[in-house]
């Protein structure tokens, strides 16, 4: 799996990326998952939220969150969310060195990126130690 960084360039205060989630093998091998989004917290750290689908009862506005844990435990969610908080951080700390499309997505498995060419993008890592 992969995970792809993509800064906010414009958007709402305080969130600062988009990630997608890019698997490379099993059942779902060439597929992505979008829908992610990195907010900073006022208390300092950062927040990920999930793709979701909001929806209207009442005049009520809500949200059904589209990836969502096996039975009650979460344990999943907070593997996922700690991975894309880490590309995040990987993705921040490879923001020294110049690149080819400032804007552009990154790909990362949340460790740091081998070191490139100052011109050219960010290369793409895998993870294999996660299991989903």
């Amino acid at each position: 799996m992969q995970i792809t960084i993509t800064p906010a360039v414009h958007g709402p205060s305080g969130k600062v990326a988009d990630a997608e989630l890019h698997f490379t093998d099993g059942p779902l091998a060439g597929m992505r998952l979008i829908g992610f989004s990195i907010w900073e917290r006022r208390a300092g750290g950062f927040n990920v939220t999930f793709p979701a689908r909001s929806y209207a009862v009442n005049g009520e506005r809500r949200s059904f969150a589209l990836l969502r844990p096996v039975g009650a435990d979460a344990a999943g969610q907070d593997r996922v969310r700690a991975l894309i908080i880490d590309a995040y951080h990987a993705w921040q700390d490879g923001q020294d060195a110049p690149r080819s499309n400032p804007a552009g997505p990154w790909q990362t498995d949340g460790l740091p990126a081998p070191s490139a060419t100052p011109a050219a993008p960010r290369s793409s890592a895998t993870t294999d130690d996660v299991e989903f």
